[in-house]
């Protein structure tokens, strides 16, 4: 992006790529979802995403020369927010609901982002802020506790897996806003190195049920989780971080709740209680308050 946009400009097109990531998280949480209790697994939805994203975004690796640091930092990335991830939140997907799942995680990360960034500069953040985390809290455990009056019963290794993939997501995002990788490139190696880790494991197990699917769904899963998510999501989430930091655009990430929520209704039949309802609420004001008070930049110093 070029440096010779005036700041307004450069905000307004930062929200736009975090628009744009949040649109394609939200209906993520909700296609995976249904996937996931249907006729495919979470080892189909790794396999599709990161094998289809490998190829589409390979040419962007090997047009370029890249050292081997870089090639070492999107390992990192890929454990961070690659493979791993994807298993964490589809494992919690699998075992709560796409609301429950869709608030827990993109919700909770920029709660985690600003303590992460708090602990590394020594910079308190501003009262608002704090409230914000806060108030984010709040309808988080709020929302937890809608569960039991819809389904009677709360999974802790559900919720323990979106928690986990939350803490990985923050520190990526801390992360990346001082990497000298561009967010295509890291996009790319995210891909790269999760289909080279993971890919072999899902073939050398007999993992895969894609005979079990039909062609529509596998090649709707081929497109959506592995150009969608794998590159275009990914893309627009890291340029979101790099104009607007880390701290405001994964807070904009915590309004996905609200969208997964409205199609988790009629595409999977998961109407929330009025307190999960309420939930959202609190967590969307908590979101609001957080994006306009971005939280100062944790600076990381990479190995050498």
């Amino acid at each position: 992006m070029s440096p010779n946009l005036t700041p307004p400009v450069r905000w307004i097109r930062g929200l736009a790529f975090a628009a744009i990531s949040v649109l394609i998280f939200s209906g993520w949480f909700v296609v995976t979802r249904f996937t996931v209790t249907h006729q495919l697994r979470i080892w189909d939805v790794t396999a599709l995403r990161f094998g289809a994203g490998a190829i589409l975004l390979a040419p962007v690796l090997f047009k370029q020369r890249l050292s081997a640091g870089a090639w070492l930092e999107g390992l990192l990335y890929s454990v961070l927010w690659g493979a791993p991830f994807v298993l964490l939140v589809a494992t919690g997907l699998k075992l709560t609901t796409a609301a429950q799942a869709s608030s827990i995680v993109p919700a909770l990360m920029p709660v985690m982002t600003g303590l992460i960034s708090w602990y590394l500069t020594k910079q308190r953040p501003a009262g608002s802020t704090i409230g914000s985390y806060l108030a984010i809290l709040m309808g988080l455990v709020a929302l937890v506790a809608s569960r039991p009056e819809t389904d009677g019963a709360i999974d802790t290794l559900g919720y323990g897996a979106l928690v986990l993939a939350a803490l990985t997501w923050a520190v990526y995002s801390v992360r990346f806003r001082t990497s000298e990788l561009s967010a295509l490139q890291s996009a790319a190696l995210i891909c790269f190195w999760s289909a080279v880790v993971f890919i072999p494991v899902y073939v050398g197990w007999d993992l895969s049920r894609l005979d079990q699917a039909s062609t529509n769904e596998i090649v709707f899963q081929f497109v959506y989780q592995g150009v969608f998510m794998s590159g275009v999501a990914l893309f627009a989430y890291n340029r979101a971080v790099a104009v607007l930091g880390s701290g405001a655009a994964s807070a904009m990430m915590a309004l996905v709740p609200v969208l997964a929520t409205l199609l988790a209704v009629p595409v999977l039949g998961e109407v929330p209680s009025l307190l999960g309802v309420a939930a959202i609420i609190i967590i969307s004001l908590g979101v609001l308050i957080a994006a306009r008070r971005p939280f100062p930049v944790a600076i990381i110093k990479r190995a050498k």
